[in-house]
């Protein structure tokens, strides 16, 4: 008995430490980050490197923000990010709710068509893309970088996922009530689905707000620029400013960090109701 107790306690504190050492392992970039973020140009560039600035320099943020129009840049990330992000959740759901509910014809080849563009590269079909921008002359325009970001496989898929876990006799019961198709999605489907509804933002909110190649292939203007181009504006072919470039990294990074620490509960639900359930 007490050897058996003996065993579970090592095997506990092995996997805490193990768990410890992974958490450092991740976080120990995001303190390179803060670190390098207050150095001189000449500390980032020391051998070996120094984990702490030898000279403080806070006013890195402020030369950043004067550098670049950080502020332009910003709120077009933050309007292009909330446009997704709403879109996607509109019509992923209203899609899942078709594909997991509603009988029509065709409908699993139709899903399986859906699923097929999961396996296609983005970059694949970025030529393509920006012929068909340049046609419907939405170039350099809000609406080359909100609307065909509102359009995911993923998201439809892991909605539908979703859906098909829900218990029928809600649905059933909802009709015997003369609820319509689109009350029974509004007023019982997407109420039921809030974790997973979280989990698809967060998940949209991540990759727009990190976006690099479409808006930089798609747009042309300072005035349409985003922060992912702003900040690697920081990079260039022979030399690299690494303290204005974590500065700007990470001014970037905060408001994401703050949104996942305060949904992380919806998060962690989602995916995990997925993988219980799916």
């Amino acid at each position: 008995m007490n050897t058996s107790t003996h065993s579970g306690k090592a095997g506990r504190l092995t996997v805490h430490i193990l768990l410890a050492v992974g958490a450092l392992l991740m976080i120990m970039p995001f303190l390179w980050m803060i670190s390098t973020s207050f150095k001189s140009f000449a500390d980032s560039m020391s051998v070996p490197p120094k984990w702490l600035p030898i000279d403080w320099h806070p006013d890195n943020y402020l030369r950043v923000i004067q550098t670049i129009d950080f502020g332009t840049y910003y709120l077009n990330t933050t309007l292009v990010t909330l446009g997704r992000t709403a879109g996607q959740l509109i019509l992923c759901s209203l899609a899942a709710y078709s594909f997991a509910c509603l009988r029509f014809p065709f409908k699993n080849t139709i899903f399986l068509a859906l699923l097929a563009v999961l396996m296609v590269p983005s970059q694949v079909v970025m030529i393509p893309s920006f012929v068909i921008m340049r046609e419907f002359n939405w170039l350099d325009t809000f609406y080359v970088l909100i609307i065909p970001g509102i359009f995911s496989a993923f998201g439809t898929f892991l909605l539908r996922q979703f859906f098909m876990t829900l218990p029928k006799d809600l649905e059933e019961a909802a009709k015997i009530d003369g609820c319509s198709y689109f009350r029974i999605y509004w007023n019982i489907y997407l109420p039921l689905s809030k974790a997973a509804l979280v989990s698809l933002a967060i998940f949209t909110i991540l990759a727009s707000w990190n976006d690099l190649l479409w808006p930089l292939i798609m747009t042309s203007s300072e005035e349409m620029r985003v922060l992912s181009i702003g900040i690697s504006s920081f990079q260039g072919q022979h030399s690299t400013d690494y303290p204005l470039l974590m500065a700007g990294a990470l001014m970037a990074t905060l408001p994401i960090i703050i949104l996942f620490i305060f949904l992380q509960r919806y998060f962690i639900e989602g995916i995990a109701m997925n993988g219980i359930k799916g």
